[in-house]
């Protein structure tokens, strides 16, 4: 069920509109007799496409076209005429319209063009997803050990739609997990719907999750879907779950026991068949035996559980992160390619990356690339603290973290093969010779054993 917006100053025109589409699609339908109406509501309220008369007194289609885009407004447009210009409709297409139908034209084809501007702004903000999610942080590369684990338990607990809970510290990419937990699941076309629980305000959070209905509360101008309506049936991801408040972490926990709210100021509940993805940098067991996190909900929250591990425990990944952020922040700042020399790359392999994991490495590749007007970055670029703390400390990892002994020998040796190839250049019988192996045939079974190739 979707929101839209028929704006016409023809009011009985605009009603019957209104009339068909609920009954025909379910659509809830707003009214606007005029431009400046129709302005004021997509302003404040999440309208899915606009349905508008071109021919208006005062604010007409073609200046609320033009608002629209002067404002970077993106809500699909079909605009209808009474007067058969096709000349005009054409203009409007030109101005940003999606489509032009006749007012004379059959409600079903209205319906389907609905549908189709719905289903086609959607595919244009999930490649916009991916696009971002592709050229991000990027915090799931590697083939680490450590990251191997962790994608085989993402491809396990994603087809499965019960609720998963990611645990994870600061900047080690909690959000990329739950997009592929999306991305892997059934309802991966369905919409993505994050929320950060910590940035709520406290007087908004219930608003923000359930929705509200006209009247509820000062402000509540118009009825408003929630976060839960809005995922409809994709994914909701709850960011800092551990942050919510007492009175929300009831409310949620009676949402997912019956898959249904209730909008702030209604009775009536609306089923809400979307999956919940949660996820904390937070001692949530220690939060419940402080009485700030109800036990209940952990429980029902933590049906899947997935660790993310910090980078500090997959430093072998960090050549092939250190690379692609290298890429692409040069891409952003439109600047030419850079490397990194043998050197600037152990320095940072040797650091631990305890203040923010993959988002302090980011940071640290722009202050490089910034730092350096050479095509090759060196150690000289690394960041002072970087730089100091690698050289004079083994990394931290090398203490065990609570990992197994064969863990720990499998990312060292992988950080050893990595650091090798760097430094030869990725020339495999000059590594091999370097290494005292046997020849390079043994380098590369020792290789293809840690899932080690040239990005």
């Amino acid at each position: 069920m979707s929101t839209l917006l028929v704006c016409d100053d023809n009011t009985p025109l605009a009603e019957q509109y209104a009339y068909d589409l609920r009954r025909l699609a379910g659509h809830e339908v707003l009214i606007a007799g005029s431009g400046e109406v129709a302005m004021e509501i997509v302003g404040r309220e999440p309208v899915e496409c606009i349905i508008l008369d071109l021919e208006m007194p005062g604010m007409d289609g073609f200046a609320v076209l033009r608002a629209l885009r002067e404002r970077a407004i993106d809500t699909p447009v079909i605009v209808y005429t009474g007067t058969g210009s096709y000349d005009r409709c054409v203009q409007a297409i030109k101005w940003g319209a999606y489509a032009f139908i006749d007012k004379q034209e059959a409600v079903e084809r209205v319906v389907r063009e609905v549908e189709n501007a719905i289903e086609r702004r959607r595919i244009l903000d999930e490649v916009a997803v991916l696009r971002r999610y592709a050229d991000g942080e990027s915090a799931l590369l590697g083939g680490s050990p450590a990251m191997r684990a962790l994608k085989d338990a993402i491809a396990r607990a994603a087809p499965i739609p019960s609720p998963v809970l990611i645990w994870g510290e600061s900047g080690s990419g909690k959000e990329l997990v739950a997009r592929d937990v999306h991305r892997l699941s059934a309802g991966a076309r369905e919409p993505f719907v994050a929320v950060n629980c910590a940035a709520l305000p406290e007087q908004l959070v219930e608003s923000e999750l359930f929705g509200h209905e006209r009247g509820a509360f000062t402000g509540a101008n118009v009825t408003r879907k929630g976060a839960f309506e809005s995922a409809g049936r994709g994914t909701l991801f709850l960011d800092e779950i551990g942050e919510l408040l007492p009175a929300a972490q009831a409310k949620l926990l009676r949402v997912l026991e019956e898959r249904a709210v209730v909008r702030l100021g209604s009775s009536r509940s609306v089923a809400t068949p979307a999956r919940v993805v949660a996820a904390t940098n937070r001692d949530l067991e220690e939060a419940v035996r402080e009485g700030r996190f109800r036990r209940d909900l952990l429980f029902r929250l933590n049906v899947h559980s997935l660790r993310v591990p910090p980078l500090r425990d997959r430093l072998s990944d960090i050549p092939e992160l250190a690379e692609h952020l290298l890429t692409i922040t040069c891409e952003r700042f439109g600047v030419r390619r850079k490397r990194l020399s043998p050197n600037a790359l152990a320095l940072l392999s040797a650091y631990d990356w305890h203040l923010n994991n993959v988002r302090e490495l980011r940071n640290a590749v722009e202050r490089m690339i910034i730092a350096s007007d050479d095509e090759v970055i060196g150690p000289e670029h690394v960041p002072a603290e970087v730089r100091d703390e690698a050289a004079l400390h083994a990394p931290p990892s090398a203490t065990g973290g609570g990992r197994t002994f064969l863990e720990l020998k499998a990312e060292g040796e992988r950080q050893i093969i990595l650091a090798a190839l760097e430094r030869n250049e990725w020339h495999i019988t000059q590594t091999a010779h370097e290494l005292g192996l046997a020849d390079h045939a043994s380098l590369l079974k020792i290789m293809r054993r840690h899932h080690i190739a040239r990005s």
